[in-house]
């Protein structure tokens, strides 16, 4: 009998330990005492949703690829489902590859067939709409190097903050490179490694939209890789 409670005890604390050794994945996004709540955890598809078969996790990072014998013939959008902010800032690194077209949509909605429809911090693989600000309806609505005021009858008003071509420089072709897009009131303002791209102010009340979900891109095409980690979000007040 003492033999057996004792096997018993040594074959609980083994169970134990091998818990102990891969503990459950979080479902839910982790806040530091900042503020700032990390929305991926660079393991799984957890609190996200997008088209089945069409995003992973590969090397920590939220992965889509078409290729030859898989093409990508429609859009379709990788969703965070903690929520649709309003005012904030959200941080994230993207690796694109040469022919990759991709972006991050934010204060957008979800539509059928895994699109959405809203504004999107553009990108793509060279860099020519890296730091652009793109919309569904209304196309590319600022450009890299644009600060670009819209009235409330739609009228759109261009300052120049900067040479397109040398704020391309700053962007680092199939690489890890960070965009930091801040949402504040009616502005939205792109940064890419640090450096300003663009702003917009839209006072459009026929348009403009002050909450909405965030999402990730795959675009049809060619042949491409996008990846996106260390995404984070920091609600503003």
């Amino acid at each position: 009998m003492k033999t057996t409670i004792i096997a018993c005890m040594a074959a609980a604390m083994t169970s134990a330990a091998v818990w102990g050794a891969e503990p459950q994945q979080p479902t839910t996004p982790a806040t530091a005492s900042d503020g700032v709540t990390r929305i991926f955890n660079g393991k799984d598809l957890a609190g996200w949703e997008g088209a089945p078969g069409w995003w992973t996790v590969e090397d920590g990072a939220l992965t889509s690829q078409s290729t030859p014998e898989k093409p990508c013939k429609e859009c379709n959008y990788l969703v965070w489902k903690g929520g649709q902010p309003s005012d904030f800032e959200l941080t994230c690194d993207f690796k694109l590859s040469a022919s990759a077209n991709s972006g991050v949509q934010i204060r957008s909605e979800t539509r059928p067939n895994w699109d959405t429809y809203g504004y999107q911090a553009d990108m793509t693989g060279d860099g020519g709409l890296v730091g652009y600000v793109y919309h569904h309806k209304r196309g590319l609505i600022a450009e890299r190097g644009e600060k670009v005021t819209i009235a409330a009858d739609g009228k759109k008003e261009v300052q120049k903050i900067g040479d397109s071509a040398e704020l391309l420089k700053n962007f680092k072709k199939e690489d890890w490179n960070r965009y930091r897009i801040i949402c504040r009131g009616s502005e939205i303002t792109l940064y890419v490694n640090g450096v300003l791209m663009c702003q917009i102010t839209d006072n459009d009340a026929s348009t403009a939209v002050k909450s909405g979900i965030v999402a990730l891109q795959m675009h049809p095409g060619p042949p491409m890789k996008v990846q996106f980690k260390n995404i984070a979000l920091k609600e503003l007040k």
